[in-house]
């Protein structure tokens, strides 16, 4: 995928903005990755449970009527994983340290989505009409 380099980017200065986040990935909502910084945890693997994870979250949200999926947080007995909607092709994952300031990694994630489902909807589209 041709935005792979800016999503990379995006996710180094999503790494610089938030203190105690221990890694990030932006996969397709297939479980392919797209781009990452993840290290200790093979990102193939992690790519595949977040596309499980994000069709549970989906459903569970639809089946009770809060409307499509935007956000999932597991918090562990040593961090967090986030999973976050960026836009209709991809999904954002974080690893945090328990030390981590949830309010601050939901706001930049959020923010940080938003960016990545511009280049990676608009890289998609491009291909489309190619």
């Amino acid at each position: 995928m041709t935005a792979a380099p800016e999503v990379l980017a995006e996710l180094q200065g999503l790494r610089v903005r938030v203190p105690h986040l221990t890694g990030a990935m932006v996969a397709s909502t297939d479980g392919l990755v797209i781009a990452h910084l993840v290290t200790g945890t093979e990102p193939d693997g992690l790519a595949a449970l977040t596309a499980a994870a994000l069709g549970v979250g989906a459903r569970l949200s639809d089946a009770v009527g809060h409307g499509g999926f935007r956000e999932l947080v597991v918090s562990g007995e040593v961090g967090y994983v986030a999973t976050y909607a960026a836009g209709a092709a991809s999904v954002l994952t974080l690893l945090a340290s328990a030390d981590a300031n949830v309010g601050r990694l939901n706001l930049e994630a959020r923010r940080t989505g938003a960016r990545i489902a511009e280049l990676v909807d608009g890289a998609l589209e491009r291909q489309r009409q190619t």
